[in-house]
């Protein structure tokens, strides 16, 4: 019941995207001394969101429903920024990966509220507390 509503839908979506990418700044922080590692990262949710879901569009919640559009989980698509390299051909700063760290905390914690928010909400129009 809960997986049909939009609102859950977007909440998780955010929380996998906050936890590919701070999979991500971890690993560009292992490696800042690795010589010749390029950070990576992902788009912003977004921006990604934009792209992939925005759009209000029937969709298919069964195979036999017809005109409708099957959504899976959307696929990050990591890239390179383009930063300045140090002399060992390593372009990872430690500043900045723990500022996307932070950003990327805050981001867990959004989805996080809103899960819970809209919890709430269900919860008072079914009578409940």
């Amino acid at each position: 019941m809960f997986s049909d509503l939009n609102v859950f839908k977007m909440a998780y979506a955010m929380a996998t995207h906050a936890g590919k990418r701070q999979a991500i700044v971890s690993q560009n922080m292992a490696n800042a001394d690795t010589p010749g590692y390029q950070a990576r990262d992902i788009e912003s949710f977004s921006n990604a969101y934009v792209k992939n879901g925005a759009r209000i569009e029937m969709h298919a919640s069964r195979g036999g429903h017809l005109n409708g559009v099957e959504r899976g989980t959307p696929d990050w698509a990591v890239f390179h920024p383009d930063l300045p390299n140090d002399p060992n051909q390593n372009n990872v700063a430690i500043e900045e990966e723990m500022l996307k760290a932070v950003e990327v905390k805050r981001q867990h914690d959004r989805a996080i509220a809103i899960y819970k928010s809209s919890m709430a909400v269900l919860r008072g129009t079914l009578g409940r507390s």
